[in-house]
């Protein structure tokens, strides 16, 4: 990955995990909590692909395994999210940019029921029997909820962030400097009638258009000029 992503998704997944353990853990709402660390690796990774999403999502999921008050195995959430991070990075679009806000949407609900359902099922694994006396289609139901409405808030503004730090700013010096060049060029071609560096052989066009002025002043005098 980039400097610029490494650096963005770092900044973004912790403000994310601080703002979801210091505020969203403390609403105390039925059900689930709502999950921002999750929206936040499904708008990087619809930017970033599959690649960069399963690589965000293991991040941000080891970084919230480790971080207080957490009480479950270390690399547990962190599978989670890489899982969930791979999976949404593969509808990416190719210019980086979706056509409309259905396909997102329908993809946070997926990652929330999803999300939800394999932490279980991890937990399960490892011998956490938690989950059990959790109401599990209660929980899915609020999860789903709770990430939907908090969705729109969240996931354009990380992708706006993720699109325009992903351009590179050499070349688009490059682009400004080739673009001034070629205005410059306009201008003098429209004021003299000469390119510079955009017609074969400049001097001597301008040459041989000099020696055929001549040849015709002479023939209109009478006069043959070799």
């Amino acid at each position: 990955m980039r400097v610029n992503r490494i650096l963005l998704s770092s900044a973004l997944v912790v403000v994310a995990l601080v703002i979801q353990v210091s505020v969203l853990a403390r609403l105390h709402l039925p059900g689930a909590v709502p999950d921002l660390l999750l929206l936040t690796v499904l708008g990087l990774a619809m930017v970033y692909g599959h690649v960069g999403g399963a690589l965000i999502g293991f991040g941000a999921g080891l970084l919230a395994d480790l971080a207080p008050p957490a009480d479950h195995a270390a690399g547990r959430y962190a599978l989670v999210l890489c899982v969930i991070g791979y999976f949404a990075g593969l509808i990416k679009p190719e210019n980086g940019r979706l056509k409309s806000a259905t396909g997102p949407m329908v993809v946070v609900v997926a990652a929330a029921i999803g999300s939800t359902l394999l932490y279980a099922g991890v937990g399960a694994l490892v011998g956490d029997t938690a989950a059990r006396h959790v109401g599990m289609v209660s929980l899915l139901i609020t999860a789903a909820l709770y990430d939907l409405l908090l969705a729109p808030f969240v996931v354009p503004g990380i992708m706006a962030l993720a699109r325009r730090a992903d351009n590179d700013p050499l070349a688009e010096t490059g682009s400004s400097t080739k673009k001034a060049t070629d205005i410059s060029s306009g201008w003098i071609s429209t004021g003299t009638g000469l390119r510079i560096g955009g017609q074969r052989g400049g001097l001597g066009a301008l040459k041989t258009r000099a020696r055929t002025r001549t040849t015709r002043v002479g023939r209109i005098k009478g006069v043959k000029r070799l």
